[in-house]
């Protein structure tokens, strides 16, 4: 006998599309992969990590593979706070949650500080991650422009003051990135950073403050981050993902006493991976990691430079972009009647391919806009994928130009 199954109504906050990322991105061996904002494979410590894992099995082995785990997540803490001082953020470990990747942390922030309808403020464009995530926690989004010194904070706060004249909801929380912005590839400057901490403290919302690239520096110093203006209402989220390798799937937040706590009680009693943390904490007496992170800040920035001077010989000054000092990507800008989304498959078919600018943002919009990212190729296929990308571009203009 055969039932019959009824169809079955699955929670609105549930997503209907599938997510959009390097994880889900196409697995085509013909097509070179611009879209992935992922780290280099290549770069990956693979020495060292197989010598870690060793060792955190030898030595720690029986109480690293249980719940509680080793000594693994303590040192694995300890790091994030050193580390973290580079950005003026002076905590300790109480403060600190590990988390499976800082996409678990965006979404333990939302759970802890967000109810259905409540107000989430991000920046256009923006990491399309946290969007989804927020979209799944019901919240209502509201998004602002960015410039080459990170989000305008001045309009962020005639907003608030108009909610508050008009009697409107002030949100619950504004979502940044701080440094080398995906996909922006701007940086928020000192002045916006200190400004934004401060209308944090007086409209009383959080900052959840996405710090992903904080140590690819490629040009410059580290900058303070906004944390470090406002410790009580930001939360500060980075991750190993592009510094050891994303497969560890380990971030972190950092945050007042109160919020981690409410954070870590998703955990519901647990850690996040204990035996991925012991092997971190093992890898750290493995790999001269300032070494280690300067041949990846020396790595990246060729690719980043192979890619500004390709698209420069390719586009002239056709297309409009920022050199970034850091992080993955670069932000293009094409004229304004240009529909970037209209020749994504064009650019597969030719070998090639890179997202359209309307997938980061909230409202329909950013149709001129495409990301580029240059950390996951080599200089050979970066160069050959930025030419295959210009061909697509110039056979879908010389399209429209025909129609019309």
């Amino acid at each position: 006998m055969t039932s019959h199954v009824q169809p079955f109504q699955f929670p609105k906050r549930v997503p209907d599309a599938p997510p959009v990322g390097a994880a889900q991105a196409s697995t085509r061996s013909d097509v070179i992969p611009l879209s992935y904002g992922t780290p280099s494979s290549e770069a990956f410590p693979y020495t060292e990590l197989q010598a870690a894992a060793t060792a955190a099995i030898l030595q720690e082995g029986q109480d690293a593979l249980q719940y509680a785990g080793s000594l693994g997540p303590t040192r694995v803490q300890q790091w994030i706070t050193e580390r973290a001082a580079l950005r003026s953020i002076h905590v300790g470990q109480g403060r600190v949650l590990v988390t499976y990747g800082s996409q678990q942390a965006i979404d333990f922030a939302a759970r802890a500080l967000l109810e259905p309808g409540d107000h989430v403020w991000v920046e256009a464009p923006t990491y399309f991650g946290a969007v989804s995530t927020f979209k799944t926690a019901e919240a209502v989004i509201t998004s602002f422009p960015l410039d080459e010194d990170g989000i305008q904070v001045d309009q962020v706060e005639a907003a608030l003051q108009e909610a508050v004249q008009q009697g409107k909801p002030l949100p619950k929380l504004l979502y940044c990135m701080p440094n080398f912005h995906n996909p922006g590839g701007v940086s928020l400057s000192i002045e916006r950073r200190e400004h934004l901490a401060r209308l944090a403290y007086e409209y009383n919302f959080f900052i959840l403050e996405d710090d992903a690239y904080a140590e690819l520096v490629y040009e410059g110093q580290h900058l303070p981050a906004i944390y470090s203006f406002g410790p009580e209402r930001v939360i500060y989220l980075s991750s190993f993902s592009k510094i050891i390798a994303p497969g560890i799937r380990l971030g972190w937040a950092i945050g007042s006493p109160t919020v981690i706590r409410h954070m870590n009680s998703f955990f519901q009693g647990s850690k996040a991976s204990v035996f991925s943390q012991e092997i971190v904490a093992q890898l750290f007496n493995h790999l001269p990691f300032n070494e280690h992170l300067d041949q990846l800040i020396t790595r990246y920035r060729a690719s980043r430079d192979v890619m500004v001077t390709t698209l420069r010989e390719q586009f002239g000054d056709e297309v409009q972009f920022q050199i970034p000092d850091g992080g993955f990507f670069i932000w293009l800008t094409f004229p304004t009647n240009v529909r970037t989304s209209e020749f994504v498959k064009t650019a597969a078919d030719l070998g090639v391919s890179f997202l359209p600018g309307s997938q980061f943002f909230v409202t329909p919009e950013g149709e001129q806009h495409a990301r580029l990212s240059f950390s996951y190729c080599n200089a050979e296929d970066i160069q050959q994928g930025v030419i295959r990308f210009a061909e697509a571009y110039r056979n879908y203009k010389n399209r429209t130009q025909q129609h019309y």
